[in-house]
Protein backbone atom coordinates (compact mmCIF):
# COMPACT_ATOMS: atom_id res chain seq x y z
CA UNK A 1 0.00 0.00 0.00
CA UNK A 2 1.36 3.24 -0.91
CA UNK A 3 1.70 5.99 1.42
CA UNK A 4 -0.90 8.50 1.58
CA UNK A 5 -1.09 12.12 0.44
CA UNK A 6 -1.75 14.44 2.78
CA UNK A 7 -5.42 15.39 3.24
CA UNK A 8 -7.90 17.85 5.39
CA UNK A 9 -7.03 17.19 9.51
CA UNK A 10 -9.95 16.06 11.05
CA UNK A 11 -10.66 18.13 14.46
CA UNK A 12 -9.58 16.66 17.33
CA UNK A 13 -9.46 18.10 21.13
CA UNK A 14 -7.51 16.70 24.13
CA UNK A 15 -8.22 17.80 27.85
CA UNK A 16 -4.30 17.77 28.30
CA UNK A 17 -3.70 20.57 25.70
CA UNK A 18 -1.27 22.86 27.28
CA UNK A 19 -0.98 26.40 27.20
CA UNK A 20 2.15 26.45 24.86
CA UNK A 21 1.95 29.03 22.15
CA UNK A 22 5.02 30.63 21.23
CA UNK A 23 6.60 29.86 17.74
CA UNK A 24 9.27 27.40 17.07
CA UNK A 25 12.33 27.58 15.07
CA UNK A 26 11.31 25.17 11.59
CA UNK A 27 15.10 24.59 11.70
CA UNK A 28 14.93 22.32 14.76
CA UNK A 29 14.68 18.73 14.37
CA UNK A 30 11.42 16.86 13.26
CA UNK A 31 8.89 14.86 15.01
CA UNK A 32 7.50 11.42 14.00
CA UNK A 33 4.13 10.75 15.20
CA UNK A 34 3.15 6.52 14.80
CA UNK A 35 -0.28 6.24 15.23
CA UNK A 36 -2.81 3.60 15.05
CA UNK A 37 -5.03 1.30 17.59
CA UNK A 38 -3.88 -0.98 19.67
CA UNK A 39 -2.68 -4.29 18.47
CA UNK A 40 -2.08 -2.11 15.33
CA UNK A 41 1.74 -2.69 15.65
CA UNK A 42 2.83 0.98 15.62
CA UNK A 43 5.25 0.09 18.87
CA UNK A 44 7.09 -2.55 16.81
CA UNK A 45 7.07 -0.50 13.78
CA UNK A 46 9.02 2.36 15.47
CA UNK A 47 11.25 -0.17 17.91
CA UNK A 48 12.34 -1.83 14.79
CA UNK A 49 12.97 1.27 12.83
CA UNK A 50 15.11 3.08 15.79
CA UNK A 51 17.79 -0.44 15.26
CA UNK A 52 17.92 0.22 11.86
CA UNK A 53 21.53 1.13 11.29
CA UNK A 54 20.75 3.87 9.21
CA UNK A 55 17.85 5.69 10.89
CA UNK A 56 19.52 4.84 14.21
CA UNK A 57 21.88 7.82 13.48
CA UNK A 58 18.99 10.09 12.69
CA UNK A 59 15.99 9.11 14.42
CA UNK A 60 15.78 8.85 18.61
CA UNK A 61 12.59 7.41 20.58
CA UNK A 62 10.67 9.23 22.85
CA UNK A 63 9.81 7.94 25.98
CA UNK A 64 6.23 8.30 27.64
CA UNK A 65 5.40 8.77 30.82
CA UNK A 66 2.71 6.14 32.17
CA UNK A 67 0.68 5.43 35.41
CA UNK A 68 -0.27 1.57 34.34
CA UNK A 69 1.73 -1.41 35.44
CA UNK A 70 5.15 -2.57 34.08
CA UNK A 71 4.56 -5.92 31.56
CA UNK A 72 6.80 -8.33 31.53
CA UNK A 73 10.37 -7.44 30.34
CA UNK A 74 9.38 -3.74 30.24
CA UNK A 75 12.30 -1.52 31.81
CA UNK A 76 11.87 1.76 33.75
CA UNK A 77 13.68 4.63 32.13
CA UNK A 78 13.68 2.33 28.55
CA UNK A 79 10.37 1.62 27.54
CA UNK A 80 8.34 3.90 29.66
CA UNK A 81 8.76 6.40 33.00
CA UNK A 82 6.47 4.99 35.23
CA UNK A 83 5.06 6.69 37.86
CA UNK A 84 2.42 7.16 40.51
CA UNK A 85 -0.83 8.89 39.57
CA UNK A 86 -0.03 11.19 42.29
CA UNK A 87 3.77 12.28 40.46
CA UNK A 88 1.98 12.53 37.15
CA UNK A 89 -0.54 15.14 38.12
CA UNK A 90 2.13 16.52 40.03
CA UNK A 91 3.76 17.08 36.89
CA UNK A 92 1.09 17.92 34.92
CA UNK A 93 0.57 21.09 37.57
CA UNK A 94 4.22 21.99 37.03
CA UNK A 95 3.23 22.01 33.26
CA UNK A 96 6.60 19.33 32.60
CA UNK A 97 4.20 17.76 30.75
CA UNK A 98 3.78 18.41 27.04
CA UNK A 99 1.00 16.76 25.92
CA UNK A 100 -1.53 13.91 27.99
CA UNK A 101 -4.27 11.56 27.82
CA UNK A 102 -5.71 9.03 29.96
CA UNK A 103 -6.47 5.31 28.11
CA UNK A 104 -8.44 2.93 30.01
CA UNK A 105 -7.94 4.15 33.05
CA UNK A 106 -4.27 4.80 32.85
CA UNK A 107 -2.54 8.13 32.27
CA UNK A 108 -0.02 8.69 29.37
CA UNK A 109 2.17 12.06 28.76
CA UNK A 110 5.34 13.69 27.06
CA UNK A 111 7.59 15.16 28.93
CA UNK A 112 8.19 18.75 27.96
CA UNK A 113 11.81 18.92 28.94
CA UNK A 114 12.83 15.57 26.73
CA UNK A 115 11.59 17.05 23.47
CA UNK A 116 12.52 20.45 24.05
CA UNK A 117 16.17 19.70 24.94
CA UNK A 118 16.09 17.56 21.56
CA UNK A 119 14.59 19.60 19.12
CA UNK A 120 16.87 22.30 19.94
CA UNK A 121 19.53 20.00 19.10
CA UNK A 122 18.81 19.41 16.13
CA UNK A 123 17.72 15.84 16.53
CA UNK A 124 14.71 13.73 15.45
CA UNK A 125 11.98 12.33 17.39
CA UNK A 126 9.84 9.08 17.24
CA UNK A 127 6.90 8.92 19.21
CA UNK A 128 3.94 6.60 19.51
CA UNK A 129 0.85 8.30 20.36
CA UNK A 130 -2.80 8.03 19.97
CA UNK A 131 -4.82 10.04 18.08
CA UNK A 132 -5.34 12.69 20.35
CA UNK A 133 -1.01 13.29 20.86
CA UNK A 134 -0.90 13.17 17.83
CA UNK A 135 -3.19 16.54 16.91
CA UNK A 136 -1.76 18.32 19.67
CA UNK A 137 2.58 17.73 18.34
CA UNK A 138 0.59 18.75 15.16
CA UNK A 139 -0.89 21.56 16.57
CA UNK A 140 2.28 23.31 18.70
CA UNK A 141 4.92 22.10 16.13
CA UNK A 142 2.99 22.03 12.74
CA UNK A 143 5.67 22.00 10.40
CA UNK A 144 8.32 20.06 12.42
CA UNK A 145 5.53 17.04 13.25
CA UNK A 146 5.13 14.35 10.66
CA UNK A 147 1.80 11.99 11.69
CA UNK A 148 1.81 8.48 10.29
CA UNK A 149 -0.98 5.77 11.08
CA UNK A 150 -0.58 2.10 10.82
CA UNK A 151 -3.79 0.44 9.40
CA UNK A 152 -4.35 -3.50 10.44
CA UNK A 153 -5.25 -5.69 7.59
CA UNK A 154 -8.74 -6.13 8.60
CA UNK A 155 -10.50 -5.95 12.37
CA UNK A 156 -10.53 -9.69 12.74
CA UNK A 157 -6.48 -9.41 12.37
CA UNK A 158 -6.52 -6.96 15.06
CA UNK A 159 -8.76 -8.56 17.47
CA UNK A 160 -6.20 -11.69 17.38
CA UNK A 161 -3.40 -9.20 17.94
CA UNK A 162 -5.03 -7.72 21.25
CA UNK A 163 -5.80 -10.64 22.76
CA UNK A 164 -2.61 -12.21 22.07
CA UNK A 165 -0.86 -9.32 23.61
CA UNK A 166 -3.28 -8.91 26.44
CA UNK A 167 -3.26 -12.76 27.88
CA UNK A 168 -3.08 -11.55 31.09
CA UNK A 169 -5.09 -8.42 30.34
CA UNK A 170 -8.80 -8.49 31.88
CA UNK A 171 -12.12 -9.53 29.15
CA UNK A 172 -13.28 -6.19 30.11
CA UNK A 173 -10.56 -4.14 29.05
CA UNK A 174 -9.63 -5.98 25.88
CA UNK A 175 -13.56 -5.14 24.53
CA UNK A 176 -12.76 -1.32 25.71
CA UNK A 177 -9.58 -1.97 23.21
CA UNK A 178 -11.72 -3.38 20.18
CA UNK A 179 -14.18 -0.55 20.61
CA UNK A 180 -11.70 2.39 20.61
CA UNK A 181 -9.87 0.72 17.63
CA UNK A 182 -12.92 0.89 15.38
CA UNK A 183 -13.14 4.52 16.23
CA UNK A 184 -9.55 5.70 16.24
CA UNK A 185 -9.48 4.05 12.40
CA UNK A 186 -12.31 6.26 11.02
CA UNK A 187 -9.08 9.00 11.75
CA UNK A 188 -6.72 7.24 9.63
CA UNK A 189 -7.53 10.02 6.76
CA UNK A 190 -6.63 12.64 8.21
CA UNK A 191 -2.71 11.64 8.78
CA UNK A 192 0.19 12.47 6.54
CA UNK A 193 0.84 9.26 5.79
CA UNK A 194 -1.01 5.83 6.07
CA UNK A 195 0.71 2.10 6.30
CA UNK A 196 -0.62 -1.03 6.15
CA UNK A 197 0.99 -3.75 8.26
CA UNK A 198 0.20 -6.71 6.65
CA UNK A 199 3.28 -8.12 6.69
CA UNK A 200 5.87 -6.13 9.06
CA UNK A 201 9.13 -5.79 6.77
CA UNK A 202 7.33 -4.47 3.83
CA UNK A 203 5.33 -1.86 6.87
CA UNK A 204 8.95 -0.89 8.19
CA UNK A 205 10.67 -0.80 4.35
CA UNK A 206 7.80 2.03 3.51
CA UNK A 207 8.17 3.95 6.95
CA UNK A 208 11.23 3.50 6.50
CA UNK A 209 11.01 5.79 2.98
CA UNK A 210 8.72 8.02 4.45
CA UNK A 211 11.07 9.43 7.79
CA UNK A 212 14.25 9.51 5.19
CA UNK A 213 12.22 11.36 2.89
CA UNK A 214 11.17 14.11 5.54
CA UNK A 215 14.74 14.46 6.97
CA UNK A 216 15.99 14.91 3.79
CA UNK A 217 13.46 17.62 2.49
Amino acid sequence: MKTAKRQKKHKLENNGLPSIRQSHSQSQGKIFVISGPSGSGKTTLLSRLIQDKEISKLLIKSRSLTTRHRRLGERQGKDYFFVTKDEFRRLLKAKKILEWTRYLGYYYGTPRELVEAQLKKGRHIGFCLDLKGAAILKKIYPKNTVTVFVLPPSLKTLKTRIEGRCKSTDKKEVAQRLRLARRELLAAPGFDYCILNNNLQVALRELKEIVLAQIRS
